[in-house]
């Protein structure tokens, strides 16, 4: 597809902050918060399942510079939860700010707070607890209607249906189906009936979790966090603090990563509870250790997938159940495992007679889930992905070719997707021209090199959603400055993302203006407009369109303006970007002037804010082809190339979005071959640091392409649609191919490691 020619949008801008980033500036929490807080500390259960029996703060309280001791008796019993989500919140309100009843290793016990971090972490040291051990349930297959309930009380409450009971140890429950699945697996040539297993991933963003809360001069809680969520931080502290929305601000500066982690308020409510009962400014940061055993990791899934197929080849039937394991709290729990189905079955709408979905959520005494870039389709993808390349390998049929006669093409019905229809769809394309690029032809075949070695390549494709439809909410103000420039004020987070940069390169095209007019203010929930935040891939689409429809109201109130200034109807004026011009006149006002006249006896607001939702999320589509070396004789994998093709409708920032696109390949990678969580028999976590969390570095990863293939999505912001979670789909089950091709082993559970592999080949 031709894409339109626009002045900046489409552009490789750098990002607004690049200098700033590189030259060290201070723009983090810890940069811009003022020294002499308090240094807020967690003592944290060393049991998977306890009691608090007695607590002991008496020797604590003796250390010079202790400040403030709490325990489970200090606080509100108010149960919440800590998901960033919109309100009325699909996770059951099943959390304490402390609780006696400690659910899972690293459940914070008590709260400390001291001059400095030493006394906290000596007074954390000196806190003497007795505790009656309880029996955990560990395994996520027990955990369903186990007589051990991680959640027994009776004030558990779930604001939405999702079919919840936490007497049976269930989050959610539910599931849809189209069609006779039964009666159609029945009719086919062949069923392929597997189990696959993903574990509870982290995201190891480069900033830990940290919040810095004071009291302002009017007495309100001010909170500023590294979060994507302001507006819903708010909310979740006035729900477990028991005060007021409208006492609480509110901001996060420069975010160092999320990856979704931070679409749950996991440390905020901590020193926000410190600062209301003491009256002083308070700091909480997670050492690395705390992030990666109580922050929010990805859920544990375990997807079977029965896949029912023509001896040509045609996908007839999906039939998925998932359970999924969110640990000792519920948070996004009822939200992810939705999309581990309606994110991988609708790519196969081509040929697809019947679907059927069903889906657990189960406690367990582990580490609780959040959000995570992917957000439960990343599970299903991989489970679904890799049964039909296992039908394509016992067809005998090139993948690619076996993807040509099933998936979703423009115009589609998605049955599986909401009954959504696929307005730009260049998934297609993407197949084509991935195949190009990567020479599928001359790298898919097994090449033996000797010495055990052996070459060979896999794929797979992947969709995902812009916002989630007919819930997310984007707004944005923009406001025309004294001199001629603008001010575009945000609720959404840049997280690293470079939202702030697409989104002033939109309001620059609409404005016939340079991008470094923009000046771009973001989120502050006492000055910004209402915004979700940023997740569920939904800044670009929602938040974007806000944008682009606030700058058009804005030209109607300048050109107003100008023409009380002239003499003239609006009507007979036209905007100029730098100017506003009499139509078949040389009359012009410049914008200088317009902005000052603005000021001046006027009438109307020189400003625009515009909230949008949209009743839709269309897909974006991707394929992956990865080629790798594989040792036979110590199962290491060797990424050589990994190439890809993005469908994200126009692309706002290329630059921006190649980036994106990189990074979350690179995650992918990661969780396939490296990134591994287990826990010891008592259900502490083992990897409680990156020397033991194996992330992948630059080093790892070969050579990477990625290429875009235009649509355009009519609901979108210049026919844009979202890159931010899709990247992150596409290597697990294209890795796990490749290396079903290099062994003749099939391996469902990730990571897949070399010790696996090297089992598996024995």
């Amino acid at each position: 597809m031709k894409q339109k020619k626009y002045r900046v949008v489409g552009q490789p801008l750098p990002k607004k902050d690049s200098m700033q980033l590189l030259l060290g500036k201070p723009v983090y929490m810890d940069d811009i918060t003022p020294h002499g807080a308090l240094v807020v500390k967690l003592l944290r259960s060393p049991h998977a399942h306890a009691l608090v029996e007695e607590i002991d703060t008496s020797t604590a309280w003796k250390v010079p510079g202790v400040a403030a001791i709490y325990t489970w008796k200090d606080v509100p019993s108010r149960r919440f939860t800590i998901a960033g989500q919109t309100y009325p919140e699909p996770s059951p309100y099943d959390r304490l700010i402390l609780d006696r009843h400690l659910r899972f290793v690293g459940d914070p016990v008590a709260i400390i707070a001291a001059e400095d971090g030493e006394s906290a972490l000596q007074a954390v040291k000196l806190i003497k607890v007795t505790y009656q051990k309880l029996e955990p349930v560990l395994d996520l297959h027990a955990a369903k209607d186990s007589s051990i309930l991680v959640h027994p009380e009776e004030d558990w409450y779930p604001p939405c249906p999702v079919g919840g009971d936490n007497k049976r140890n269930l989050a959610a429950s539910g599931g849809d189906s189209d069609g006779d699945v039964d009666a159609v697996l029945a009719g086919c040539d062949i069923v392929i009936d597997r189990t696959y297993h993903t574990k509870a991933f982290q995201q190891a963003m480069m900033e830990t979790f940290r919040a810095y809360t004071t009291l302002d001069r009017y007495g309100r809680l001010h909170v500023i966090s590294s979060t994507q969520i302001v507006f819903h931080v708010r909310r979740i502290l006035s729900n477990a603090l028991g005060i007021p929305k409208s006492g609480i601000r509110v901001e996060k500066p420069r975010i160092g990563g999320g990856f979704g982690a931070k679409q749950t308020a996991v440390c905020e409510v901590y020193p926000a509870f410190v600062t209301w009962k003491t009256g002083r400014p308070a700091k909480l940061i997670y050492t690395r250790e705390e992030s990666q055993i109580a922050g929010s990791p990805r859920h544990e899934m375990e997807i079977r997938v029965r896949l029912g197929a023509s001896r040509e080849g045609r996908i007839r039937a999906l039939d998925l159940y998932t359970l999924s394991n969110t640990g000792a709290y519920g948070e996004h729990g009822p939200t992810t495992v939705g999309l581990s189905g309606h994110k991988s079955i609708p790519l196969y709408t081509g040929g697809l007679e019947a679907y059927r979905f069903a889906f657990d959520v189960v406690y367990t005494n582990l580490q609780p889930a959040g959000a995570y870039r992917g957000y439960g389709a990343t599970q299903g993808i991989f489970a679904v992905e890799s049964a039909v390349n296992e039908l394509a390998e016992r067809l005998g049929i090139d993948p690619v070719v076996l993807r040509e006669k099933n998936i979703v093409r423009e115009g589609m019905v998605m049955p599986a997707y909401y009954g959504e229809t696929a307005n730009a769809c260049a998934l297609d394309r993407c197949l084509a021209r991935c195949e190009e690029i990567f020479d599928w032809e001359k790298r898919y075949p097994v090449r033996e090199l000797g010495d055990g070695k052996v070459r060979t390549a896999g794929m797979a494709i992947a969709m995902q959603g812009s916002s989630i439809a007919g819930v997310d909410v984007g707004s944005a103000t923009i406001r025309l400055g004294d001199d001629g420039c603008y001010n575009l004020i945000l609720g959404a987070a840049d997280m690293g993302t470079g939202c702030d940069t697409i989104l002033a390169q939109m309001a620059a095209e609409c404005l016939d203006c340079p991008v470094d007019s923009i000046a771009v203010f973001s989120a502050d929930t006492d000055v910004s407009p209402y915004d979700s935040g940023s997740y569920a891939s939904s800044t670009t689409y929602v938040t974007g369109k806000a944008v682009e429809l606030a700058c058009g109201q804005l030209r109607e109130r300048i050109r107003a303006i100008a023409a009380d200034m002239l003499g003239c109807p609006a009507e007979e004026t036209e905007f100029g970007g730098n100017c506003v011009r009499q139509l078949g006149t040389d009359a012009e006002v410049p914008l200088s002037q317009i902005a000052y006249r603005a000021q001046v006896n006027n009438r109307w607001a020189a400003e625009a804010t515009v909230t949008h939702s949209s009743p839709f999320s269309p897909p974006p589509f991707m394929v992956g082809m990865a080629e790798i070396e594989l040792d036979r004789l110590t199962g290491q994998v060797t990424v050589l190339n990994y190439m890809s093709v993005v469908d994200c409708g126009i692309p706002i920032n290329p630059a921006l979005a190649r980036v994106q696109a990189e990074g979350g390949i690179v995650q992918g990678i990661g969780m396939t071959l490296t990134e591994n969580v287990t826990y010891d028999p008592n259900g502490r976590p083992v990897e409680r640091s990156l020397m033991q969390y194996k992330l992948p570095t630059r080093l790892d990863m070969g050579h990477l392409r990625v290429e875009f293939e235009h649509s355009h999505e009519p609901t979108g912001p210049f026919g844009a649609k979202s890159i931010g979670e899709i990247v992150i789909n596409t290597p697990a089950p294209a890795l796990v191919h490749a290396i079903y091709r290099a062994t003749g082993v099939w391996h469902r559970e990730l990571p897949v490691t070399p010790e696996q592999i090297a089992l598996g080949l024995e």
